[in-house]
């Protein structure tokens, strides 16, 4: 049986798989689609085809020797677009750790490499198999040798023989060149003969043979008109056909000894965990490996140690001496109980080149406790709200926490889809595990391994942060920012819980009696909840214009009903019906659930590492989106009221603050202004968009200058204000050229964030907060336009988010150094919440509006509006 030689076209299957999948990154904005597509296809074919030898063929340049031949070879391509000629090396990367050789020579494409190694590896009795996009290759088909064309995308493939080429083409596999030695070919600027396509050409090869003695016999061409065509094209057919021609006789000097496959798994697992390509770190494990269980078994027992716990008391207080003398120490608690954790049953410590677990159930556990809460010890951990929760569960002051991997991953790649200690021990240090915190968290070793981890990653990660230019961020916002969200996670906010039964009673009423109206409209009980079932009703048997078809049938999505809104009645209780159950579902029966039966408290988590703008967000449940513009959604807020011992609900809330960190930041002076001087910027900005005095604007033109106000901050299109606005997209596009034409400044400062970004590949806050845009330079106009909109926008949200942050820490520190009762339960994008005494109401509020107004200093000043009412609602 012979030997089964794959050669691969790596710079074609590159191309492919860069235009067959969406433009993927890395969270640090490395561009990925190309080597995952690549490597997926590689992978799979080795799996499939399962080589003997294998070896991957590149071009080296654009000018070979067919330049010369003709200058206007390949002239018309355009350059390689940056997001893939960026990954031509990490492909490489990728080959050099599976150990698969890679060739390409000067002068000569990769056809041409191609060409020669099979009929080399024909030679050595060899089966031969391209694998190609490219159909030239199908010239190569011999018995020995077959083509696998790629079909669609990077998916689907054909294998073809002679007889496919044939039956396809109508010609045998040599006779391709002579094909396109009539026909031309347009994607490599092949000329050709002027007139003659692929069906003529057939027809004329079929017959003569080659273009050689078809053009030896130009009088046998039936038709004097392809005679004379022929005849004047002579040239351009014989420089065609010689075009392309694969070259099989390239002088390779160089050939490695062997093209057999020696991969690197421990080297490929560690790029592809780099390149977040999870899925396929797995799928290499297993594909070479023998015994994949055994494999990834040895691995973990080299990474994570069996080790002793240590229970002797003597042992556990000479650990603890050395701790308290080392310069900074790693801990990492074994938590458990409810979220938040109520207990720390062991904790594991790392300190220079030592290690250490201790179980809870240690003598001396107390002490151990107490180093957490020890001031003088400088302490490094990961996700130390977690701890700050537990620690306060049990009544202990957790302090000097001076580093959080957490949050210190975040910051440096906000778009990551996590920030695990696996996960950044393989981006930014030397371990790579394939353990997992959710399987394996509440293991003694992973416990073991987290606190090593931690304290290997604390100068590399110290250092990028540095080198990034987001230490100062870092250290006076988000990591102090991680005691007040504890805090206020574990103070929580109470719930009137009988209010909420009632309200959730009268909503499943309101609920039914809508159901009713809605079967009685469609003249049938339906299922209201079935997308295809309502679609059949509104757009079949209602007849209603259908705006959107997907391949299951009608979309009745959000856009798709209010679209709809009042061409029949039906629409609306519809609308309605969603609103209702989405509001009962998430929040009267899921806040229910979760109000403590002791307290009457509800304990949302903040989310600090979630959002790539720096917004917080907040789960369990989410009361960030509880609407506050709708009669239910302030019903919804009423629930929420003070704690016993306290006599009100107290908000700030920031005014208007992207429109002024606008201003800020664009320095417009029309703009910076308007808020200088108190004027309500709305309805100056409709004196400015109308063209009117200020005292001439009517309400409605208020309300357009608003939507023009916020949607410029967020980067809206004609189309997208006049859909919001109701007017034609003509005017809407003219209140926008208006708004630019009066407001210069913001114009400027859109290009110039929008150019930035096409050359660093960020956006930066006016803290120094990046967001990564890998979709900035896309051709995908699509793509580009949100990464544009992406671009404008992050600076002032995030930035918002930053002075909000800011905020909570001022107020945080003012409660405490005046020893204030009152405290902060809720942040909800730019308003804070907190419980009041009535006696400390006046100096409270002086002191909240004080701390917000003066978090950061703008060219404009910041207003925060403070109201207290009964309960949330009315404190609004």
């Amino acid at each position: 049986m012979s030997d089964k030689f794959v050669i691969v076209d790596g710079s074609s299957l590159v191309h492919r798989a860069f235009y067959a999948l969406p433009l993927l990154s890395t969270a640090s904005g490395q561009y990925t689609n190309a080597v995952y597509g690549f490597t997926t296809m590689l992978l799979k074919l080795i799996e499939d085809v399962k080589p003997d030898s294998i070896a991957v063929a590149f071009d080296k340049g654009r000018i070979t020797f067919r330049n010369e031949q003709y200058k206007e070879y390949k002239a018309q391509r355009k350059p390689t677009p940056k997001e893939l000629s960026e990954q031509f090396s990490l492909v490489k990367d990728v080959l050099s750790c599976l150990g698969i050789a890679m060739l390409e020579k000067a002068g000569f494409e990769g056809d041409d490499i191609i060409g020669t190694l099979a009929v080399q590896a024909e030679k050595r009795g060899c089966e031969v198999v391209i694998v190609t996009g490219d159909r030239d290759a199908l010239q190569l088909i011999t018995d020995q040798t077959k083509v696998l064309l790629t079909k669609k995308g990077i998916s689907e493939m054909d294998l073809m023989d002679a007889g496919a080429v044939e039956a396809k083409y109508g010609v045998t596999p040599r006779q391709i060149i002579d094909l396109k030695g009539l026909m031309g070919d347009t994607s490599d600027n092949i000329p050709g003969v002027p007139g003659i396509g692929e069906k003529t050409a057939t027809k004329l090869i079929s017959e003569f043979g080659c273009v050689e003695t078809l053009l030896a016999n130009l009088d046998k061409v039936s038709g004097k008109k392809l005679q004379e065509n022929l005849r004047n094209n002579v040239e351009a057919a014989i420089i065609s056909k010689k075009l392309a021609t694969i070259q099989c006789d390239v002088p390779m000097d160089d050939l490695p000894d062997s093209f057999i496959m020696q991969p690197q798994v421990d080297k490929l697992y560690e790029l592809f965990i780099r390149l977040e390509f999870k899925s396929l770190a797995a799928r290499i494990m297993l594909l070479f490996s023998d015994n994949p269980v055994e494999q990834i078994d040895k691995r973990t027992e080299l990474q994570l140690p069996t080790i002793d716990i240590i229970v002797k008391g003597y042992e556990v207080m000479d650990i603890l001496c050395k701790a308290r003398t080392a310069d900074v120490i790693a801990v990492y608690p074994l938590l458990a109980g409810h979220i938040p954790a109520t207990e720390i049953k062991g904790m594991a410590i790392s300190f220079g080149d030592e290690g250490y677990y201790i179980d809870g159930t240690a003598e001396h556990w107390d002490e151990v406790l107490g180093l957490l809460a020890d001031e003088s010890v400088r302490k490094i951990t990961h996700d130390a709200k977690k701890i700050l929760n537990a620690c306060n569960s049990l009544g202990i002051a957790a302090k000097s926490i001076e580093f959080d991997t957490l949050l210190a991953g975040y910051l440096m790649e906000p778009t990551a889809s996590e920030y695990t200690l696996p996960s950044l021990a393989a981006r930014y240090g030397e371990q790579q595990v394939d353990w997992t915190e959710k399987k394996h968290g509440h293991s003694p070793e992973y416990i073991y391994w987290a606190a090593q981890a931690i304290n290997e990653l604390y100068q590399p990660m110290t250092e990028r942060l540095q080198g990034a230019g987001l230490d100062i961020l870092y250290r006076e916002i988000e990591l102090p920012l991680i005691k007040v969200l504890a805090a206020m996670e574990s103070t929580g906010i109470r719930v009137d819980r009988q209010a909420l039964r009632n309200m959730a009673i009268e909503i499943s009423e309101r609920i039914g009696l809508l159901l009713t109206e809605i079967y009685r409209l469609a003249e049938e009980e339906f299922n209201v909840n079935s997308t295809k079932q309502l679609g059949s009703i509104l757009f079949e048997k209602l007849k209603l214009p259908a705006a959107k078809k997907t391949k299951t049938g009608y979309s009745t999505d959000a856009e798709v009903l209010e679209g709809l809104a009042g061409q029949h009645e039906i629409i609306d209780k519809l609308l309605e019906y969603r609103v209702l159950t989405k509001l009962k579902s998430t929040y009267l029966d899921g806040m229910d659930v979760l109000i403590n039966n002791k307290t009457d408290r509800i304990y949302t988590t903040f989310n600090q590492t979630v959002t790539a703008t720096g917004r917080l967000s907040s789960s369990d449940p989410n009361l960030q989106n509880i609407p506050i513009r709708t009669d239910i959604g302030r019903r919804i807020r009423e629930l929420f009221v003070p704690g016993e011992g306290y006599d009100c609900i107290m908000s700030a809330d920031y005014s208007q603050i992207e429109l002024r960190i606008l201003a800020h930041i664009s320095g417009d002076p029309g703009l910076q202004d308007a808020f200088v001087t108190g004027q309500d910027i709305h309805t100056r900005t409709a004196s400015e968009v109308f063209g009117i005095p200020l005292a001439e604007v009517t309400g409605e033109m208020r309300s357009r200058a608003k939507a023009v106000n916020f949607g410029i901050v967020y980067g809206i299109s004609d189309y997208g204000l006049s859909r919001d606005i109701g007017v034609t997209r003509k005017e809407a596009g003219q209140y926008i050229d208006n708004y630019f034409d009066r407001y210069k400044g913001v114009k400027t400062f859109m290009d110039e964030v929008i150019a930035s970004a096409r050359t660093t590949g960020y956006v930066t806050t006016l803290f120094g907060r990046r967001r990564f845009l890998p979709d900035i330079n896309s051709r995908n106009f699509n793509l580009r336009s949100f990464a544009e909109r992406t671009a404008m926008n992050t600076p002032i949200q995030g930035t918002a988010a930053d002075v909000i942050k800011k905020a909570m820490i001022d107020v945080s520190q003012a409660l405490q150094e005046k020893q204030l009762s009152s405290r902060l339960l809720l942040q909800v994008h730019d308003e804070l919440v907190l419980e009041v005494k009535a006696e400390e109401v006046e100096v409270v509020g002086n002191m909240i509006k004080q701390a917000m107004e003066k978090a950061v200093s703008l060219n404009v000043p910041l207003i925060a509006d403070i109201k207290t009412g009964p309960n949330w609602a009315k404190a609004k």
